[in-house]
Formats: C-alpha cells, sequence, structure tokens
C-alpha cells in the first residue's frame, strides 16, 4: 500500500502528513501527531472514548480513514484553553467533580462544548442523549450532566 500525502489542520495548527490508505484518524493524532487526549481503547466506535470534532461535529475518530479528513479541521480537548486558560466548561467539570479518573473526561468535554457552541437551552434529557456514546466507568454521569448545564447557566 501505497502512503499519501493530506493536509488537515488539528487544533489550529496546519500539518502535513504522509497516510497509509488504511491508516485511521486515530492513529494519526496519537501516533504520528502525539496528541495524548485522543484515547485509543475499543477500535469499535463502542466507547466514544475517542471522540473529536471534524469541522464541529462530534466524530469518533476509530471509525475515519486519516485520508477522510484531508483538508478538514480537527479539534481535540486541547484545541479548546487559549493560552492555557481552561473554558468555562473545563472549569465547570473541575467544580462538580466529574473529571474522577480523567480517561474518559476529554471526550465529554468535547461533547458538552459541541451542545455549547449551538448556543441554544439544554435540558438535562438531551445532554444525556448526546452523552449516550461515551463509556465513564467512574462518575456515573451526574456529575458530567451537572457541569454541562452548570456551563450552559454561565455563558
Amino acid at each position: 500500500m501505497r502512503d499519501m500525502m493530506i493536509t488537515l489542520t488539528v487544533n489550529g495548527k496546519s500539518h502535513e502528513i504522509p497516510v497509509k490508505p488504511n491508516e485511521t484518524l486515530l492513529d494519526i493524532l496519537r501516533n504520528h501527531l502525539h496528541v495524548a487526549s485522543v484515547k485509543a481503547t475499543c477500535w469499535q466506535g463502542d466507547c466514544g472514548l475517542c471522540t473529536i470534532l471534524i469541522d464541529g461535529v462530534p466524530i469518533k475518530s476509530c471509525l475515519v480513514l486519516a485520508h477522510e479528513v484531508d483538508q478538514k479541521s480537527v479539534t481535540t480537548v486541547e484545541g479548546l484553553s487559549t493560552e492555557g486558560k481552561l473554558t468555562k466548561l473545563q472549569e465547570s467539570f473541575i467544580q462538580n467533580g466529574a473529571v474522577q479518573c480523567g480517561f474518559c473526561t476529554p471526550a465529554f468535554i468535547l461533547l458538552g462544548y459541541y451542545l455549547l457552541e449551538k448556543g441554544k437551552q439544554l435540558d438535562r434529557k438531551e445532554i444525556q442523549h448526546v452523552l449516550n456514546g461515551i463509556i465513564c466507568r467512574c462518575t456515573g454521569y451526574k456529575q458530567i450532566i451537572d457541569s454541562i448545564l452548570s456551563a450552559s447557566s454561565n455563558i
């Protein structure tokens, strides 16, 4: 299989990367760009821990071939804060104890960010529905949902 060159923007920075036809976006983020927040766990799209935003839309990066994101913009949790300053959502996760072990936190924060960017009033049921695709084994989800609701009321 022959490598192909793709150009993608990750957290505001442009990268030109050689990729194999069967290489996933998750592979590129973890192994080539060393983005630690995107977790490689199930490789089947079941756990949601590899969730990132592609052009502002949440996607499970283990299910996307790298060449499919050529000329696209990828956002990971590292791309949300500005100059090291946490967002209101990230602060809310800390204040509400929604971080526990932290393994799933980046994916939940990205989905929370996605919901908040829609700019509409959120309710618990809608948040639960959107977060349904991510597995957390520590918090029981209440603190995560509370954090997103709290951040939405502070915007």
